[in-house]
């Protein structure tokens, strides 16, 4: 952790007033054409000689290491890209030049040319002939630059943790390169990217509690997104037959090592496909940004390796119920006697002191499926035919109405996608979002009731399936990250106390 002691930080002010009296402006200005620290690392490099130049580089970088010795100073500066080392004599610069360099701090930013080569002892090195200041840091930096210990620290202090753990920095490309394959993947099956709202007089699309705010000029209430679903569907009602967007969604609910309640979605939508359709969409998806990273198809995760190789296995949920819970999911007895063995209420209370009245049959079969199923679930695995009550938004299967066309993708346990066969019927969507809001005042069931939605369907949508998945739980098992804060660059946390 950083020394933030008031001492070290007025050393550093001294140091900036010596520079500007050396006519050295301590904020720098642009420097061109330098090389990436990574390319100078893998350039042909021979042992220094004075009797044949080495090549002449150019690299820019923040101070990570110091120490003198009389007349010679190394130093090491990092960039995105790597660490590389400098050497500075005293008769190989200017005297300003030498002044200048006594006076840098770990965390200045410096611009060097010089010669590549190798120090006696192997050490790949820039010996420098041109010093130019960059920026100079106020704050103290981190001693030990192999990482941080303290998580919170780094946590807060984002900027320095991606100079000072390598692995901050490594998911951060790899997340990048894990979306900009998503689009690529998408653009070239002819999907069309877009943009919808993230404020919405409705918070629809998902059963989510959302962040609400006020437009001042309306006067009205607005909700920020919890799901990217509906303006979608309203776009393919309009004609875009293969439609994507990645983008952030927020939910005002809990934080843990899965959750954040800002987050990255992909939802796209197929005209004419459906749930199966999907899931060969999606297979093909995660594999092209598992091949994008180029660590193979056997990749680790935790204590275990995932193998991505299609094709994956798919189970219908009510086989993985019996297998695991030991009923059949529609045995409504059997389904409440598992629950109690479990200690999984079987009641809920309708209203705060009110009575308690029997939990619905699904929601009990989802909770058992939850606690008893899922673990067991190490993938890559399509979980598919839900039952219908939990999928509001979903088709029915034709020789079943009591199980719904959505599969859930499963690995190590955990969700990544999430998949419909999409109901594209008005009058049956109408009456599953009155029984969602049933037990709402009528005044909060009238608020939340998305008639446009409806009306956007009697217009005609045509069939087709749809498909979701958390980009930063994808990022966290494609990187082999245990904590969805380890894969977002700046997650929610509470304010620093002062």
């Amino acid at each position: 952790m950083a020394d933030e002691s008031p001492d070290l930080a007025e050393v550093r002010l001294d140091k900036l007033r010596q520079l500007e009296a050396l006519g050295v402006d301590p904020w720098g200005h642009r420097f061109d054409n330098t090389i990436p620290i990574g390319d100078i690392r893998n350039l042909p490099a021979e042992p220094f000689s004075d009797d044949k130049p080495a090549p002449t580089v150019r690299a820019a970088g923040r101070v990570v290491r110091y120490r003198t010795g009389g007349k010679l100073l190394f130093l090491e500066i990092w960039d995105q890209t790597g660490r590389v080392q400098l050497m500075i004599r005293v008769n190989k610069v200017t005297e300003t030049e030498w002044k200048v360099a006594q006076l840098l701090d770990l965390g200045d930013l410096v611009g060097v040319e010089g010669e590549f080569g190798k120090t006696r002892t192997g050490e790949l090195t820039i010996q420098v002939t041109a010093l130019t200041f960059l920026t100079k840091s106020l704050e103290p930096h981190p001693k030990d630059v192999f990482g941080l210990g303290d998580i919170e620290y780094r946590l807060r202090h984002r900027y320095l943790d991606m100079i000072y753990t390598p692995d901050t920095l490594r998911r951060a490309h790899q997340r990048v390169k894990i979306i900009r394959t998503i689009r690529t993947h998408l653009d070239n099956l002819g999907y069309l990217e877009v943009e919808t709202p993230t404020l919405h007089a409705i918070a629809g699309g998902a059963a989510a509690r959302p962040f609400e705010t006020h437009h001042n000029a309306l006067d009205i209430d607005l909700y920020v997104r919890i799901a990217l679903e509906l303006p979608l569907k309203r776009l393919l009602v309009g004609g875009i037959e293969k439609v994507y967007e990645i983008g952030r969604v927020f939910r005002n609910e809990g934080i843990s090592p899965r959750h954040n309640p800002e987050f990255t979605m992909l939802e796209l939508y197929h005209a004419y496909s459906d749930y199966r359709g999907m899931m060969d969409l999606t297979e093909g998806l995660i594999v092209a940004c598992v091949d994008a990273l180029g660590g193979g198809r056997a990749i680790p995760f935790g204590e275990h390796t995932v193998n991505f190789e299609p094709p994956w296995q798919r189970a219908k949920y009510a086989d993985l119920f019996r297998q695991y819970v030991g009923c059949d999911m529609h045995d409504e007895v059997a389904v409440r006697a598992a629950a109690r063995a479990e200690d999984i209420p079987t009641e809920v209370e309708v209203a705060k002191g009110g009575p308690r009245v029997a939990k619905a049959h699904d929601v009990l079969v989802q909770e058992l499926f939850e606690g008893l199923v899922e673990d067991h679930l190490v993938g890559p695995v399509f979980v598919h035919d839900y039952p219908a009550s939990l999928c509001p938004l979903t088709k029915r299967k034709r020789d079943n109405p009591a199980v719904a066309e959505r599969f859930e993708l499963y690995v190590r346990g955990m969700e990544l996608a999430n998949a419909y066969t999409e109901l594209n019927d008005p009058v049956t969507q109408e009456q599953t979002f009155t029984q969602q809001l049933a037990g709402l005042p009528d005044e909060d069931s009238m608020a939340k009731m998305d008639r446009d939605f409806i009306r956007a369907l009697r217009h005609g949508m045509p069939p087709a399936g749809g498909l979701g998945i958390g980009i930063d739980r994808l990022v966290m098992l494609l990187t082999n990250t245990q904590t969805i804060r380890d894969v977002i660059l700046f997650p929610l946390l509470r304010p620093e106390a002062r």
